[in-house]
């Protein structure tokens, strides 16, 4: 993989120039052709603790600061984590994450989760991801214990735009997780959101701090605008920036999965088509959190014409 490095900061801010389009997404072609598995993976989510979350990020319906009907409740137990779990593996996903609001969980709710895991792992081979939060290593090393395998945090956006998006944690709270759990040896997930107002710098800045983290995924999710939320009156991102922005994170990324996540349903197949020609790679389906998440079977359609292998659905 020696020809798999990416490409510096300079040229990566070039290559956002209108005028060579063309040259970024043929190159983030054939960087796609040449590092990236020519496996298409999903994953699926659970909402397992929606709303009423103290943090103010400007995007989310999830926040006690916005008025946006988001649908409130608690842990939503072990049962409805096990159901998720087979439904997922049924669909042909390698992997489900347990997802939920706030800030941090209680001691009492990672106690949940963690049970939870124990009996996901009971039923079922697949995958064990979590997005809780900002966690300490000592929550980590619980959660480790119990099975879980992949640790998501996204950045969200370029560190020098994530203070004008929420003023409640920082980049740096979120980068001490990554940290955490790379030290005890987890897998991580780690991306964010494009057209919450990023800059062409910004884009490439987003892009080269989620490079220094290393991820083993990169969710690309595309705003989204809620209603009541800071951002609701944003309106859905131009279906070739969001083509541009997955190229450059290609070429940044060589290698790393990117991963089609909210916003999916705002695009046309034919934009989720040219998503994948410049380096999308990787999907979650079904139900999202405040969102309705794509169908397997039309991004496993659009994998297959590809050329990606995918795996088959055993649903009736």
């Amino acid at each position: 993989m020696a020809r798999c490095e990416g490409i510096g900061r300079d040229e990566a801010l070039e290559l956002l120039k209108p005028e060579r389009r063309a040259e970024l997404r043929e190159r983030a072609h054939e960087t796609t052709e040449r590092c990236v598995e020519k496996r298409f993976d999903f994953c699926a989510i659970i909402n397992a603790k929606s709303g009423r979350c103290s943090e103010n990020c400007k995007w989310c319906a999830q926040s006690a600061h916005w008025k946006t009907g988001c649908e409130n409740y608690g842990w939503v137990g072990s049962d409805a984590c096990v159901k998720a779990a087979k439904e997922a593996e049924a669909n042909g996903a390698d992997r489900i994450g347990i997802v939920t609001s706030g800030r941090c969980l209680s001691h009492g709710d990672i106690e949940n989760v963690c049970t939870a895991l124990y009996e996901m792992r009971k039923v079922s081979r697949i995958g064990l991801c979590a997005s809780l939060g900002l966690l300490s290593e000592d929550d980590l090393r619980r959660l480790k214990d119990a099975g879980l395998e992949r640790v998501h945090c996204n950045l969200e956006t370029a560190p020098s735009l994530f203070p004008k998006l929420c003023t409640t944690h920082t980049t740096d709270d979120k980068l001490a997780t990554l940290r955490a759990a790379k030290r005890l040896g987890f897998q991580i997930c780690c991306g964010g959101i494009i057209g919450m107002g990023e800059t062409d710098e910004q884009l490439v800045e987003f892009a080269f701090a989620l490079k220094e983290i290393a991820p083993d995924s990169i969710p690309v999710n595309v705003l989204h605008p809620i209603d009541g939320t800071p951002l609701g009156g944003r309106g859905i991102l131009d279906p070739e920036r969001v083509i541009d922005s997955v190229a450059l994170l290609r070429l940044v990324n060589p290698s790393t999965p990117l991963r089609f996540a909210g916003g999916r349903r705002d695009m046309s197949d034919e934009t989720a088509a040219k998503c994948i020609y410049v380096g999308m790679s990787a999907g979650i389906a079904g139900p999202l959190l405040t969102t309705p998440g794509a169908d397997f079977n039309d991004d496993r359609s659009l994998a297959v014409k590809a050329g990606y292998s995918v795996a088959p659905s055993y649903q009736a």
